[in-house]
């Protein structure tokens, strides 16, 4: 996907995480995972924070370097698997998640729930953007994600603050947007 420009990629943060910041609710060090190019996890380093920025995809990586020297801004980007996030050998006060979590399987989302654990601090809360259930399925896209499965993966061990409906920016107009936006605190 990042050969191009994946549908995600809008060339900016998405609006609804850039809110939650605006609202004071990401503090201290931050870790944005499945960061693509970068531009969510740059506006935190712009705001001051200490920011890092993880995805699976080489290429994303090598591009949201690119941004950050263009910029002359300070972000460390990692290739690391949201599922092993114990390798990174860090803890976290926030973890941002702009369209990650609706590319789980059933079986990974315990499996997530646990790596994301293992790099947040105790107190620390996980903000997340996914599709929701509510989006059309008529253009295919990722799989939907429904309250309940938000609450399902995050009832042992985690609190849920809030889970509000929300608009998931993309460069397709066939895609309405409609998503979940969530805070969740670890325990």
């Amino acid at each position: 996907m990042y050969n191009g420009i994946p549908p995600w990629d809008i060339g900016r943060p998405q609006k609804e995480l850039v809110n939650v910041a605006e609202r004071g609710e990401i503090r201290g060090k931050v870790l944005d995972i499945g960061c693509g190019t970068g531009e969510l996890v740059i506006y935190f380093a712009e705001n001051g924070h200490e920011a890092w920025g993880i995805d699976v995809s080489s290429r994303a990586i090598v591009k949201a370097k690119r941004k950050v020297e263009e910029r002359n801004v300070k972000v460390d980007f990692l290739v690391c698997d949201a599922l092993d996030l114990s390798s990174l050998g860090k803890k976290f006060d926030s973890i941002t998640d702009c369209g990650l979590f609706h590319t789980f399987s059933d079986e990974d989302r315990p499996v997530f729930a646990k790596s994301l654990a293992s790099a947040l601090k105790n107190g620390g809360t996980y903000h997340m953007l996914c599709f929701s259930e509510k989006e059309p399925k008529e253009w295919g896209g990722p799989r939907r994600v429904s309250q309940k499965e938000i609450r399902e993966t995050f009832s042992r061990d985690w609190k849920v603050n809030y889970i509000r409906e929300a608009k998931f920016e993309a460069r397709l107009d066939e895609i309405e947007g409609r998503a979940w936006l969530s805070s969740i605190t670890k325990l």
